[in-house]
């Protein structure tokens, strides 16, 4: 699930490897153009950008001509690598790197993730 070095995810997407086949609840493999009129594919995560980028603070200062060094601030995202994502196909953009086939997909399009590490509270009696 490792994701090449040289490949670096920019912005509020998301780089999704997607499932190579889809799997019946009978337990039979479909290839994924069977599934073309859905509007949804799947995919895990193995990639984030930095999340949408925030403007800067400006504090007034008495010198308001002199260049401040850049702060860079970003709204986090709410995906993680390793999660499985379901997603909006219109979305996706179809990349091929290094003989890999990878979706590019906006923050935005995620319609539901899965994480399989997540720890949930038990319930307040």
């Amino acid at each position: 699930m490792s994701v090449p070095k040289n490949l670096i995810v920019v912005g509020d997407r998301v780089l999704v490897r997607p499932d190579a086949d889809v799997r019946t609840h009978s337990g039979l493999y479909l290839p994924v153009g069977v599934h073309e009129s859905d509007g949804v594919r799947s995919g895990r995560v193995i990639a984030t950008g930095p999340g949408v980028p925030l403007p800067s603070l400006h504090e007034p200062d008495e010198e308001p001509w002199k260049e401040k060094p850049r702060e860079d601030r970003y709204l986090p995202m709410q995906v993680k690598v390793g999660d499985y994502a379901l997603f909006f196909k219109k979305a996706a953009v179809e990349v091929r790197y290094d003989g890999q086939h990878y979706l590019v997909v906006p923050q935005s399009a995620i319609l539901v993730v899965v994480r399989d590490d997540e720890v949930v509270p038990p319930p307040i009696a």
